[in-house]
Protein backbone atom coordinates (compact mmCIF):
# COMPACT_ATOMS: atom_id res chain seq x y z
CA UNK A 1 0.00 0.00 0.00
CA UNK A 2 0.99 3.37 -0.71
CA UNK A 3 -0.02 6.32 1.28
CA UNK A 4 0.31 10.16 1.63
CA UNK A 5 0.20 11.19 4.98
CA UNK A 6 -0.61 15.02 5.72
CA UNK A 7 1.71 16.14 2.71
CA UNK A 8 2.34 19.34 1.37
CA UNK A 9 4.43 20.38 -1.24
CA UNK A 10 5.38 23.47 -2.47
CA UNK A 11 7.32 25.55 -4.55
CA UNK A 12 8.89 29.26 -4.77
CA UNK A 13 6.27 31.12 -3.55
CA UNK A 14 3.26 29.05 -4.17
CA UNK A 15 2.18 26.07 -2.17
CA UNK A 16 1.58 22.91 -4.59
CA UNK A 17 -0.87 20.86 -2.45
CA UNK A 18 -1.30 20.81 1.00
CA UNK A 19 -2.42 18.56 3.99
CA UNK A 20 -3.45 15.85 1.61
CA UNK A 21 -4.29 12.46 3.04
CA UNK A 22 -4.09 9.40 0.34
CA UNK A 23 -4.21 5.80 0.24
CA UNK A 24 -3.55 4.17 -2.88
CA UNK A 25 -4.41 0.37 -2.10
CA UNK A 26 -3.01 -2.96 -4.45
CA UNK A 27 -5.39 -3.34 -7.56
CA UNK A 28 -6.45 0.68 -7.63
CA UNK A 29 -6.05 2.12 -10.41
CA UNK A 30 -5.99 6.31 -9.45
CA UNK A 31 -6.24 9.43 -12.09
CA UNK A 32 -4.69 12.56 -10.98
CA UNK A 33 -5.76 15.57 -12.74
CA UNK A 34 -5.20 19.34 -13.33
CA UNK A 35 -4.43 22.25 -14.67
CA UNK A 36 -0.84 22.82 -15.96
CA UNK A 37 1.57 23.40 -13.33
CA UNK A 38 -1.07 22.35 -10.23
CA UNK A 39 1.35 19.75 -8.81
CA UNK A 40 0.95 16.76 -10.61
CA UNK A 41 4.15 16.17 -11.84
CA UNK A 42 5.68 16.71 -8.15
CA UNK A 43 3.34 14.60 -6.36
CA UNK A 44 4.13 11.73 -8.77
CA UNK A 45 7.82 12.46 -7.60
CA UNK A 46 7.22 11.84 -4.20
CA UNK A 47 5.04 9.07 -4.25
CA UNK A 48 8.21 7.67 -6.39
CA UNK A 49 10.55 9.06 -3.20
CA UNK A 50 12.17 11.49 -6.07
CA UNK A 51 11.04 14.16 -4.52
CA UNK A 52 11.14 15.23 -0.38
CA UNK A 53 8.05 16.35 0.74
CA UNK A 54 7.76 19.69 2.51
CA UNK A 55 5.99 18.07 5.32
CA UNK A 56 3.98 15.22 6.20
CA UNK A 57 5.04 11.09 4.72
CA UNK A 58 5.04 9.03 1.92
CA UNK A 59 5.01 5.42 3.19
CA UNK A 60 5.03 1.94 0.80
CA UNK A 61 3.71 -0.92 3.15
CA UNK A 62 3.70 1.45 6.35
CA UNK A 63 6.99 2.48 6.36
CA UNK A 64 8.72 5.82 5.18
CA UNK A 65 9.96 5.51 1.34
CA UNK A 66 13.35 7.96 2.39
CA UNK A 67 13.83 4.82 4.78
CA UNK A 68 13.81 2.29 2.40
CA UNK A 69 16.69 1.24 0.10
CA UNK A 70 16.63 2.45 -3.15
CA UNK A 71 16.86 -0.63 -4.77
CA UNK A 72 14.17 -2.12 -3.06
CA UNK A 73 12.13 1.11 -3.95
CA UNK A 74 13.26 0.76 -7.63
CA UNK A 75 11.79 -3.04 -7.57
CA UNK A 76 8.46 -2.06 -6.20
CA UNK A 77 8.15 1.14 -7.49
CA UNK A 78 8.22 2.51 -11.13
CA UNK A 79 7.63 6.31 -12.87
CA UNK A 80 7.26 6.86 -16.39
CA UNK A 81 9.01 10.46 -16.10
CA UNK A 82 7.00 13.27 -18.36
CA UNK A 83 10.51 14.17 -19.53
CA UNK A 84 13.91 12.58 -20.69
CA UNK A 85 16.96 15.04 -19.76
CA UNK A 86 19.16 13.02 -21.83
CA UNK A 87 18.50 10.81 -25.08
CA UNK A 88 20.01 7.20 -24.53
CA UNK A 89 23.13 5.96 -26.65
CA UNK A 90 22.15 2.67 -26.98
CA UNK A 91 19.11 0.06 -29.35
CA UNK A 92 15.49 0.27 -28.24
CA UNK A 93 16.66 -3.56 -26.73
CA UNK A 94 19.48 -2.28 -24.36
CA UNK A 95 16.97 1.19 -23.32
CA UNK A 96 14.21 -1.51 -22.19
CA UNK A 97 16.76 -3.74 -20.10
CA UNK A 98 17.53 -1.09 -18.19
CA UNK A 99 14.40 -1.68 -16.54
CA UNK A 100 16.09 -4.93 -15.06
CA UNK A 101 18.63 -2.91 -13.23
CA UNK A 102 16.72 -3.18 -9.94
CA UNK A 103 16.85 -7.22 -10.27
CA UNK A 104 20.11 -8.04 -11.70
CA UNK A 105 21.04 -11.23 -11.12
CA UNK A 106 24.21 -11.90 -13.04
CA UNK A 107 27.94 -10.48 -12.10
CA UNK A 108 28.26 -8.49 -15.24
CA UNK A 109 24.61 -7.09 -15.43
CA UNK A 110 21.75 -8.52 -17.54
CA UNK A 111 21.69 -11.74 -18.66
CA UNK A 112 19.32 -13.56 -21.25
CA UNK A 113 16.72 -14.37 -18.77
CA UNK A 114 16.14 -10.41 -18.39
CA UNK A 115 16.57 -10.28 -22.28
CA UNK A 116 13.68 -12.26 -22.99
CA UNK A 117 11.82 -10.50 -20.77
CA UNK A 118 13.00 -6.79 -22.20
CA UNK A 119 12.17 -8.73 -25.81
CA UNK A 120 8.64 -9.50 -24.91
CA UNK A 121 8.06 -6.11 -23.06
CA UNK A 122 8.85 -4.29 -26.70
CA UNK A 123 6.13 -7.05 -28.37
CA UNK A 124 3.72 -5.78 -26.06
CA UNK A 125 4.34 -2.23 -26.54
CA UNK A 126 4.25 -2.42 -30.80
CA UNK A 127 7.88 -2.64 -31.01
CA UNK A 128 8.81 -5.47 -31.44
CA UNK A 129 10.58 -5.30 -34.76
CA UNK A 130 12.54 -2.31 -33.64
CA UNK A 131 14.67 -3.84 -30.82
CA UNK A 132 18.57 -3.40 -32.96
CA UNK A 133 17.00 0.19 -33.62
CA UNK A 134 18.85 3.26 -32.02
CA UNK A 135 16.88 4.19 -29.50
CA UNK A 136 17.53 8.20 -30.08
CA UNK A 137 16.14 7.52 -33.98
CA UNK A 138 12.82 6.75 -32.33
CA UNK A 139 9.97 9.17 -33.01
CA UNK A 140 8.52 10.46 -30.10
CA UNK A 141 5.46 8.06 -30.35
CA UNK A 142 7.87 5.04 -30.16
CA UNK A 143 10.44 7.06 -27.26
CA UNK A 144 6.92 6.67 -25.38
CA UNK A 145 6.30 3.20 -26.07
CA UNK A 146 9.94 2.39 -25.41
CA UNK A 147 9.96 3.83 -21.98
CA UNK A 148 6.77 1.82 -21.11
CA UNK A 149 8.37 -1.42 -21.98
CA UNK A 150 10.92 -0.12 -19.85
CA UNK A 151 8.52 -0.07 -17.40
CA UNK A 152 7.22 -4.16 -18.05
CA UNK A 153 10.34 -4.74 -17.94
CA UNK A 154 11.24 -3.63 -14.38
CA UNK A 155 8.11 -5.13 -13.32
CA UNK A 156 7.28 -3.04 -10.48
CA UNK A 157 3.92 -3.66 -8.52
CA UNK A 158 3.19 0.07 -8.23
CA UNK A 159 3.04 2.40 -11.49
CA UNK A 160 3.24 6.00 -11.16
CA UNK A 161 2.36 7.50 -15.13
CA UNK A 162 2.93 10.94 -15.65
CA UNK A 163 0.92 11.72 -18.74
CA UNK A 164 1.26 8.31 -20.25
CA UNK A 165 -0.30 9.06 -23.52
CA UNK A 166 1.60 11.81 -24.66
CA UNK A 167 2.48 11.54 -28.26
CA UNK A 168 0.62 8.58 -28.63
CA UNK A 169 -1.92 8.25 -31.54
CA UNK A 170 -5.34 7.30 -31.02
CA UNK A 171 -4.90 3.43 -31.74
CA UNK A 172 -1.76 3.42 -29.55
CA UNK A 173 -3.86 5.46 -26.18
CA UNK A 174 -6.38 2.46 -26.26
CA UNK A 175 -3.59 -0.02 -26.21
CA UNK A 176 -1.96 1.81 -23.17
CA UNK A 177 -5.38 2.28 -21.72
CA UNK A 178 -6.09 -1.83 -22.42
CA UNK A 179 -2.12 -2.45 -20.67
CA UNK A 180 -3.18 -0.35 -17.74
CA UNK A 181 -6.67 -2.57 -17.46
CA UNK A 182 -4.37 -5.43 -17.79
CA UNK A 183 -2.18 -4.41 -14.66
CA UNK A 184 -4.80 -3.62 -12.79
CA UNK A 185 -6.16 -7.07 -13.21
CA UNK A 186 -3.37 -8.55 -11.94
CA UNK A 187 -3.27 -6.94 -8.57
CA UNK A 188 -1.06 -3.94 -9.82
CA UNK A 189 -1.15 -0.12 -8.46
CA UNK A 190 -1.40 2.73 -11.01
CA UNK A 191 -1.28 5.94 -10.77
CA UNK A 192 -1.53 8.33 -13.94
CA UNK A 193 -1.26 12.10 -14.32
CA UNK A 194 -3.60 12.73 -16.62
CA UNK A 195 -4.59 15.54 -18.89
CA UNK A 196 -7.57 13.40 -20.70
CA UNK A 197 -10.93 13.39 -18.52
CA UNK A 198 -11.98 10.75 -21.07
CA UNK A 199 -9.88 8.32 -19.78
CA UNK A 200 -9.69 8.77 -16.60
CA UNK A 201 -13.14 8.12 -16.21
CA UNK A 202 -13.23 5.32 -18.66
CA UNK A 203 -9.95 3.58 -16.77
CA UNK A 204 -9.57 4.58 -13.51
CA UNK A 205 -12.31 3.94 -10.22
CA UNK A 206 -11.23 6.65 -8.56
CA UNK A 207 -9.56 10.19 -9.25
CA UNK A 208 -7.65 13.22 -7.17
CA UNK A 209 -8.22 16.91 -8.72
CA UNK A 210 -5.16 19.10 -7.80
CA UNK A 211 -6.02 22.64 -8.35
CA UNK A 212 -3.59 25.50 -8.95
CA UNK A 213 -4.16 27.07 -5.53
CA UNK A 214 -3.28 24.16 -3.02
CA UNK A 215 -6.54 22.86 -2.99
CA UNK A 216 -7.56 19.12 -3.83
CA UNK A 217 -10.57 16.65 -4.19
CA UNK A 218 -10.89 13.21 -4.05
CA UNK A 219 -12.99 9.83 -4.18
CA UNK A 220 -14.45 7.50 -6.50
CA UNK A 221 -14.12 9.03 -10.03
CA UNK A 222 -18.22 8.98 -10.48
CA UNK A 223 -18.11 11.18 -7.77
CA UNK A 224 -15.31 13.40 -8.43
CA UNK A 225 -15.31 13.36 -12.39
CA UNK A 226 -18.23 15.18 -12.37
CA UNK A 227 -19.36 18.33 -14.78
CA UNK A 228 -19.07 21.39 -11.68
CA UNK A 229 -15.84 19.76 -11.06
CA UNK A 230 -14.42 19.32 -14.11
CA UNK A 231 -15.47 22.77 -14.98
CA UNK A 232 -13.82 24.75 -11.69
CA UNK A 233 -11.04 22.77 -12.63
CA UNK A 234 -10.00 23.50 -15.70
CA UNK A 235 -12.16 26.59 -15.79
CA UNK A 236 -13.69 26.50 -19.25
CA UNK A 237 -17.62 25.33 -19.72
CA UNK A 238 -18.50 21.84 -20.31
CA UNK A 239 -21.18 20.24 -22.52
CA UNK A 240 -22.02 16.31 -21.54
CA UNK A 241 -20.86 13.80 -24.10
CA UNK A 242 -23.75 10.95 -24.37
CA UNK A 243 -22.17 7.56 -22.95
CA UNK A 244 -24.22 5.67 -20.61
CA UNK A 245 -23.66 5.74 -17.48
CA UNK A 246 -20.20 7.06 -17.74
CA UNK A 247 -19.33 10.85 -16.69
CA UNK A 248 -17.98 12.26 -20.11
CA UNK A 249 -18.14 15.90 -20.84
CA UNK A 250 -16.60 17.74 -23.82
CA UNK A 251 -15.60 21.48 -24.00
CA UNK A 252 -18.09 23.46 -24.75
CA UNK A 253 -17.22 25.56 -28.11
CA UNK A 254 -19.93 28.10 -28.37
Amino acid sequence: MLAATAVRLAVPSRILVDQLDLTIAAGECWAVLGPNGAGKSSLLHALAGLRRVDSGAITLDGRPIDQRPRRDVARRIGILLQEETESFWGTVLEYALLGRMPHERALFGTDSADEEVARAALVEVDLGTRLAQPYRSLSGGERQRARLAQLLTQAPDVWLLDEPLTHLDLGHQLAVMRLVRTLIGSGRTVVMAMHEPLWAARVCAHALLLYDSGGFRLGPAQEVLTREHLEALYRCRLEPAASGSLPLFLPDLS
